[in-house]
């Protein structure tokens, strides 16, 4: 079985990639959902999280996820000690979720930020995920109604494509402009 990362930056269409992945048959772990998810139900994660930013982080409709984007988007010490939290505790999730596919070709974790935390590493492969600057600006203002300071404020919190192209040797090209079932197929034949 091969492991592979799904990774770039926000807006780059990563998940959508991994909607195709899934429709031909492929697995695939979603890091960001389940961070989501572990930091509303680990107590750990809660206990800390609590901790590091406040009482408050937490409410009776579970975590205050402006409260902590607000927090962590603005003071880079306080996101990098909630990812040192964090991302130990998704992988380890990740790495129960992936023995019950040991019989698969290939499975998939997408995660926006592999190459930052150094998690690329545990891979067998990692594909980029990348796009235009000025479509990725339009599809997160979209997705989330965030303006354009926002988004870029985001971008500028990750690493540019540019850097994480040079970390990996798979890239696909997300520009509405180009089959990315054709791109796709390619790439696992390279990797297998």
């Amino acid at each position: 079985m091969k492991v592979v990362g799904i990774t770039g930056g926000i807006g780059s269409g990563k998940s959508f990639v991994c909607t195709i992945l899934e429709k031909m048959g492929y697995s695939v772990y979603y890091s960001d959902d389940r961070a989501k998810f572990l930091m509303d139900s680990n107590p750990t994660i809660r206990k800390e999280l609590n901790l590091m930013i406040d009482d408050k982080v937490y409410g009776e409709d579970g975590l205050n996820r402006e409260l902590v984007s607000n927090k962590i988007f603005n003071d880079p010490q306080l996101r990098q000690k909630i990812n040192n939290l964090i991302h130990p505790i998704v992988r380890e999730d990740f790495d129960q979720w992936k023995r019950s596919f040991k019989d698969e070709k290939f499975i998939f974790n997408e995660a926006a930020i592999l190459f930052e935390t150094g998690a690329y590493l545990n891979y067998d492969a990692v594909i980029l995920v990348h796009a235009p600057l000025e479509l990725k600006l339009k599809r997160i203002k979209k997705r989330d109604g965030s303006s354009e300071e926002e988004v870029l404020k985001k971008m500028k919190s990750q690493w540019s494509d540019e850097h994480k192209m040079k970390l990996t040797p798979y890239h696909i090209l997300n520009d509405g402009k180009n089959p990315l079932n054709d791109t796709i197929a390619i790439l696992l034949k390279e990797i297998n």
